[in-house]
């Protein structure tokens, strides 16, 4: 290990964990290659006179201890007092220290509320969807009684095998409750019908959902309130999360600092183009400077990288076999485009905060299924930290559509595309068009990996990046899966682990995300 080189490729979650962990960790030189100039991924923060945008949203929690744990130790917790308090998941308890750091230290992260809710038919609706009076209320018996009778008899007569994600749906809600609150909004999300999805996406991104489990806690709900332990349930971070002071770009911007100041390099807008296999390993990687274009060739012991895997399939030219080619070439992507929108204040709904001039609702994340628009998702950047907006008597919100490079909504000049994005919220009588401010666009390729196209034969493109002996794939775009951030980190992490211990083995990196009773149930990871 002692003097290998090292190229990690993207400074995202997962390239700066990789960096981070091998600068710690290893006698090694480490190069990440970053092809923009920001550093974060789709983490990153976008700063717009003075208002932030955090791209698509990031709760700083996870099941795991270690993500937890680094998270803390990069930016330390502020909290209201000094004394630690306790957070609770999966009936799991842990404390936590602030640390000693205050909310007007920079350098922290912050104890935010959560709240996401679905917007549909002009009502909010609890997100994920709950079996419980005020869900019925906006129902109306009639929709109600058609949407349990719907889910018996899919528990009944489940759909088998399941071979789509609308499979997948149906068995676990019923096709009432599925056409109602996912359909519409997962083929907005992903551009194709949830028949042509596969049922891997609803593993991992719904697991443990289900309708008789909603029951079951709607109807204990008056026994749970006589319980006595209401540390837990005051303190859960079901109903809380942290949250970087100045949005998730913090903390990678944070964390890259460390990574140059123990001696790693970080070298911006630089783009691997070409990566040179020889005899069964990566022997360099050629980084074009997106200014200049010159190329650079850089010698490398190991590689570990986030970039999406039809790049780096290419990036490999003609050494790769042809089927492993088809396929990756195959693989298809979500691109994903924020307006960031000022507003002086939103109309009032019987969402919005009691006594508040702006009109403002408590959400993190809004969902609109309403199929009349083509926004998926609001973002209210007031209320995962006071200090992303400038003025806080204003609305700061980020409108969130899903598209495919190069079709109408991406193509969409940014003027019209914000003349459309306040059109909607006025549609959706959230907001009147005269009290825009301002507004921005941002547009984000390959934000999420589709599991549609070839990706069935995604194994064909592993298998063949695994035999690689000195090539690590990792995070979202890198492993082609949806992983949140914190399974980017520990893919990252085990990468890291690998390359120290000088193991060939990848299969850590694969199980993180899978294996449901390891993210739903175990404390320990």
């Amino acid at each position: 290990m002692d003097g290998a080189t090292v190229v990690v490729i993207g400074a995202g979650p997962g390239g700066l964990t990789a960096a981070h962990e091998l600068i710690g960790n290893a006698r090694a030189r480490v190069i990440v290659l970053e092809a923009s100039d920001d550093l974060g991924g789709i983490s990153k923060t976008v700063e717009f006179k003075g208002n932030r945008i955090d791209i698509g949203g990031h709760r700083f929690f996870s099941k795991s201890d270690w993500v937890m744990d680094w998270w803390q130790n990069i930016l330390p917790i502020s909290a209201p007092d000094d004394e630690p308090f306790k957070i609770a998941y999966q009936n799991k308890q842990r404390s936590v220290s602030a640390n000693g750091a205050a909310t007007d230290d920079e350098n922290v992260m912050l104890v935010r509320s959560r709240l996401s809710r679905i917007y549909y038919e002009g009502k909010f609706y609890s997100y994920p969807i709950k079996a419980d009076v005020s869900t019925a209320l906006n129902l109306g018996p009639a929709r109600v009684t058609k949407m349990m009778a719907s889910y018996v008899r899919a528990r009944a007569t489940p759909i088998r095998p399941e071979s789509s994600l609308e499979d997948f749906m149906i068995n676990r809600f019923g096709r009432e409750l599925y056409q109602t609150f996912f359909k519409d909004y997962t083929e907005k999300v992903w551009g194709v019908p949830c028949t042509e999805i596969g049922q891997e996406w609803g593993a991992q991104r719904i697991k443990g959902l289900s309708v008789s489990r909603a029951i079951a806690h709607a109807l204990s709900a008056p026994l749970r309130r006589l319980g006595t332990n209401q540390e837990a349930k005051n303190t859960s971070l079901i109903e809380s999360f942290l949250y970087p002071k100045y949005g998730p770009g913090q903390m990678w911007e944070t964390v890259a600092g460390q990574v140059r100041a123990e001696g790693g390099e970080i070298r911006m807008k630089q783009r691997a183009v070409g990566v040179e296999v020889e005899n069964g390993r990566i022997s360099a990687v050629v980084a074009q400077d997106m200014d200049s274009q010159e190329k650079t060739r850089i010698a490398a012991d190991y590689v570990i990288s986030t970039m999406p895997v039809r790049e780096l399939v290419d990036a490999m030219a003609a050494v790769v076999p042809d089927e492993v080619r088809r396929v990756a070439g195959g693989l298809q992507y979500r691109d994903f485009v924020t307006v960031g929108l000022l507003l002086r204040k939103l109309k009032p709904t019987g969402g919005s905060l009691p006594d508040s001039p702006t009109h403002i609702v408590p959400d993190n994340w809004i969902y609109v299924q309403d199929k009349g628009v083509s926004v998926g998702r609001l973002q209210i950047f007031n209320n995962w930290s006071p200090w992303m907006v400038a003025d806080p008597n204003t609305v700061w919100i980020g409108m969130e559509y899903f598209c495919a490079e190069g079709d109408d909504i991406w193509s969409l000049g940014d003027e019209n595309l914000k003349l459309m994005a306040v059109g909607e919220l006025e549609k959706l009588g959230l907001a009147d068009h005269g009290d825009l401010l301002d507004g921005v666009v941002l547009r984000v390729p390959k934000a999420y990996p589709g599991y549609y196209g070839t990706y069935s034969e995604f194994p064909i493109v592993r298998d063949y990046m695994d035999s690689i002996a000195n090539l690590f794939l990792v995070g979202r775009n890198g492993m082609h899966r949806y992983n949140n951030q914190d399974h980017s980190m520990l893919t990252a992490r085990y990468a890291a682990q690998a390359i120290v211990e000088n193991s060939r083995d990848k299969a850590p990196l694969w199980d993180v995300n899978v294996d449901d009773e390891y993210h739903e149930e175990k404390g320990e990871s």
